[in-house]
């Protein structure tokens, strides 16, 4: 009996301890309570960003901005003669450009038509012997140089004075031909040479050489800033014209920031206002033969002129 009560004392001590350890487990597993909803944080995201995108800009034409950019890159064309080769039979930079100078007065000075047909014949037998390209761009300026002067010469035609016309449109043909066989037929820094060699001053000739590079970067700017302006145009734009005075006051910033440069590196580089060559030009065995040609042209002035 006795043993009896005290294994049923040590079944409750044990059921007593398994209760203990069960609440002290239900104590730690109790689930922690949840947030009410209005404290909870709110993850919707708002209206305006759910609509969609219904933005139609109005319809614009960029015939203004085109047009522009066509004629910047036809001016750069028509500056860009540092691409200047020589071609067989060629004289030196300096004999090539006091016969070009006398051939353009002459041309100016004749009173004779025939003298300039035989001039222009010339510069047509001058221009054939230039590369395909030169060739090309040389006839297409002078031949466009020519008929701005048969248009303006047009009410002289009208009253009778059709001569007069046809002589000072051929005389304009042969003077920029001239000019520019001798452009597109000589490097950029050998003309500069040749200026020196006839005795031009040295501020004429930098200014030359720094305003030949100089154009042709700074309309390269002007293109960069109106093609970004084409593919920034968003809609309908009536002041097309406004946008082209940003365009020249970036560029005009472009060349200040530009000269600023050059005047740094010519102080830093000990410039005194002396344009020194590199080296000088030597004479070709062909400066004779343009020499003579020269003095036969010369010689035909003065008969013709006399003959008048």
């Amino acid at each position: 009996m006795g043993r009896a009560s005290a294994q049923g004392d040590a079944k409750e001590q044990v059921a007593a301890e398994k209760a203990a350890q069960t609440g002290a487990r239900a104590t730690v597993l109790r689930p922690v309570p949840q947030h009410t909803a209005a404290q909870q944080p709110s993850t919707a995201l708002p209206d305006w960003l759910l609509q969609g995108q219904d933005y139609h800009p109005d319809s614009d034409r960029d015939g203004f901005i085109r047009k522009s950019i066509l004629s910047m890159a036809g001016v750069l064309s028509g500056f860009r003669i540092d691409g200047g080769q020589e071609t067989p039979f060629s004289p030196s930079a300096p004999v090539k450009l006091g016969i070009g100078l006398a051939v353009i007065l002459l041309t100016s000075l004749s009173t004779n038509f025939a003298f300039t047909l035989v001039m222009l014949a010339a510069v047509l037998v001058r221009m054939a012997i230039l590369p395909a390209s030169a060739l090309r761009r040389c006839a297409g300026i002078s031949f466009a140089a020519a008929g701005m002067t048969a248009l303006v010469m047009l009410p002289a035609t009208l009253l009778g004075q059709g001569q007069s016309a046809v002589l000072v449109g051929t005389k304009v043909l042969v003077s920029v031909g001239v000019a520019l066989v001798v452009a597109l037929s000589t490097p950029t820094h050998e003309l500069t040479g040749a200026l020196s060699s006839l005795h031009v001053p040295g501020e004429v000739i930098m200014t030359v050489d720094l305003a030949l590079k100089s154009i042709v970067d700074l309309g390269h700017v002007a293109l960069e800033v109106l093609q970004a302006l084409r593919m920034r145009s968003v809609g309908k734009n009536r002041a097309k014209g406004a946008s082209m005075g940003g365009v020249g006051g970036v560029t005009l910033m472009k060349a200040a920031e530009a000269a600023r440069q050059t005047s740094d590196a010519m102080r830093c580089r000990g410039f005194e206002g002396e344009y020194h060559l590199a080296r000088r030009q030597s004479l070709r065995p062909a400066d004779a033969a343009w020499c003579a040609a020269l003095v036969v042209a010369v010689a035909l002035f003065v008969y013709l002129q006399g003959v008048a």
